[in-house]
């Protein structure tokens, strides 16, 4: 099937020279796909063909209250989200949008199925998304009245120890490798690839994050200081471009494309059905730092925050370490950093002399966590079964009945399940803020920033500061270059509990929304006038953001939005904010004049 046009069971539509339509078809329009076209798609099909009904219709129209109940509580298990075509992990965003399930969803089985689908959705004129692990948090994985292609099925891994691409022999050495298909989430690629294998794949840092669309958007885990972004490690991928073919696309077949996935954005350039990507070797351990503390004044915070910086400019900025540390209104600070290539003394030693100082000034700060630094062996990191045992405080499981016992997901991220963003905004951090002289610039933005709402700074989230060979490794994907010169992402973002409009007492609650989306959006002016703009990353950013094709992509966006065209000419795909969506209306359904 490889390179080759399938022949289409639904009849014969190319537009070729004619005109292309200006308007994706509904249901109820005319042209619309009659019952025997949906059949017929339906019996060309390994996988299913779904007809799709929203699960809150139980709260509507049956009026079983217990139902409502258990649905609503069910929104706050990932899997349970995961699950369903019909819902994403976000529920929706704040005067942005809200999950709607699709007409139909393909649960595709093989790359045979995604191009079955794509040719009917193409031949019918038909608005098409995507669904691997659904987390997309600007609702891309999400359309009403569309064909949803739903890969959740589709998660065999496999792993090499001699891996070439297709047509590269004696171009690329074999290496250690992993191919994954595309409805995979990160925590069964690290459970085959580390817990079984011994070997470390670079992933997202939450465990039911789909393994594709996080290569696409360019792809942070906790430990991209040292392994660098999850997309320069992509070696091949298998996709369905818009014509219906399945592809292998690498560093020789499709050069173009294969770079064009490498942060580009899901969903835009086909539809990716396997991905192979490099496996490196593991470090004997990997660590953790938790705590929390609170300053006695805004004077002693701002205090805080210049030590920390300092703290993290002189030890922690290198590719040892990696995650969060937030800055509260409420004049506290949370610590939750992750390292790895040192053991539990080593990382003791970095945060010697920062203990010290807060022991010396004891009268200014409150130790509401005490730092706590801990290590374990880093093959059992994913390893579901030891964290049970040594720490069941950092993971919550699936305890739907039947579920694999192996259905876990960190504690830490239980919140963002079935969201409901206020907003959300993000800016790359640059590196030279953490220069001596430039120091009270980022002291003074975090500070009044923090006044507002809570102000992190993802520090994997960013390659200054990483190792040479992943910087290099970086400079050829599809990313904004500013992300080499960036040593963090600053993200400012609110959520309220699972809510949907329409539902009687379970709705959104609009005034607490547009207080929280108010000082969000002021907390960022705040960042932003202290600091000199630099771009967002397309995976956490505004739905709203400004000029996002800089702001993604910087000086690529000019060739991405060339490929785009060159494989897509008639936009099948889109997404929003997506590479050539400038040419169509919000919604993806009317193309622009």
């Amino acid at each position: 099937m490889i390179g080759f046009q399938l022949l289409s069971p639904f009849g014969n539509a190319v537009w070729g020279n004619s005109k292309i339509p200006n308007a994706r078809v509904r249901p109820g329009d005319a042209n619309w796909p009659s019952p025997k076209k949906w059949e017929r798609l339906k019996n060309s099909l390994k996988g299913e063909l779904i007809k799709l009904e929203s699960p809150f219709d139980v709260c509507k129209t049956t009026g079983d209250v217990e139902a409502c109940k258990t649905l609503f509580q069910n929104l706050k298990n990932p899997y349970f989200l995961g699950d369903s075509p019909a819902l994403t992990q976000t529920l929706g965003w704040f005067k942005a949008w809200e999950t709607q399930p699709s007409v139909y969803a393909v649960a595709a089985q093989n790359s045979t199925d995604v191009a079955a689908a794509v040719n009917f959705a193409r031949i019918n004129n038909l608005r098409l998304v995507v669904k691997g692990g659904g987390h997309s948090y600007q609702g891309t994985s999400n359309a009403p009245d569309s064909l949803l292609i739903w890969t959740r099925k589709m998660n065999s891994i496999t792993l090499h120890n001699l891996f070439v691409g297709k047509d590269c022999e004696g171009i690329q050495e074999p290496q250690h490798a992993v191919t994954i298909e595309a409805g995979a989430m990160w925590l069964q690629a690290y459970d085959a690839v580390t817990t079984k294998g011994g070997r470390y794949v670079q992933g997202g840092g939450c465990m039911t994050v789909g393994v594709a669309g996080l290569i696409q958007s360019g792809g942070f885990g906790s430990f991209s200081k040292n392994y660098g972004l999850a997309a320069a490690g992509l070696l091949e991928a298998e996709m369905v471009t818009a014509n219906g073919e399945i592809e292998i696309v690498n560093a020789v077949r499709k050069p173009d494309l294969f770079w064009a996935l490498k942060g580009g954005g899901g969903g835009t350039f086909g539809i990716v059905t396997k991905v192979t990507l490099r496996t490196r070797e593991l470090p004997e351990k990997f660590g953790a730092v938790f705590g929390k503390i609170s300053a006695g004044s805004n004077n002693s915070f701002k205090m805080l925050i210049e030590k920390v910086i300092q703290l993290y400019r002189n030890e922690l900025f290198n590719p040892h370490w990696g995650e969060t540390i937030s800055f509260h209104s409420d004049n506290s600070m949370d610590f939750s950093l992750v390292f790895q290539g040192i053991n539990k003394e080593e990382a003791e030693l970095a945060w010697k002399d920062f203990r010290s100082w807060l022991n010396d000034n004891q009268d200014d700060f409150t130790i509401d966590r005490p730092l706590t630094i801990i290590d374990l062996p880093a093959r059992s990191l994913w390893d579901v079964d030891f964290l049970n045992e040594n720490a069941p405080g950092l993971i919550k499981m699936d305890e739907r009945e039947g579920a694999p016992s192996k259905n876990a997901y960190w504690a830490s991220n239980q919140q963002e399940a079935g969201q409901y963003l206020l907003a959300y905004q993000s800016i790359w951090i640059h590196k030279s803020l953490l220069e001596e002289e430039e120091q009270y610039k980022l002291r003074d933005a975090l500070f009044e920033a923090s006044r507002l709402w809570t102000t992190s700074l993802h520090f994997n989230k960013g390659l200054a500061g990483a190792k040479g060979e992943e910087l290099e490794a970086a400079k050829n994907t599809a990313m904004n270059p500013v992300v080499l010169d960036s040593f963090a992402l600053a993200i400012i973002a609110g959520e309220e509990e699972p809510s949907m409009e329409g539902l009687s007492g379970l709705e959104p609650d609009l005034q607490t929304a547009t207080k929280g989306a108010t000082k969000i959006n002021a907390a960022m002016i705040a960042l932003k006038k202290a600091l000199t703009p630099t771009g967002s990353y397309l995976a956490e950013s505004s739905y709203f953001e400004e000029n996002w094709q800089q702001s993604y992509w910087g000086e690529n966006y000019k060739k991405l939005s060339e490929i785009k065209k060159k494989y897509d000419p008639d936009g099948l795909f889109f997404v929003h904010n997506g590479v050539g969506s400038e040419e169509w209306s919000a919604d993806g359904f009317t193309r622009k004049q």
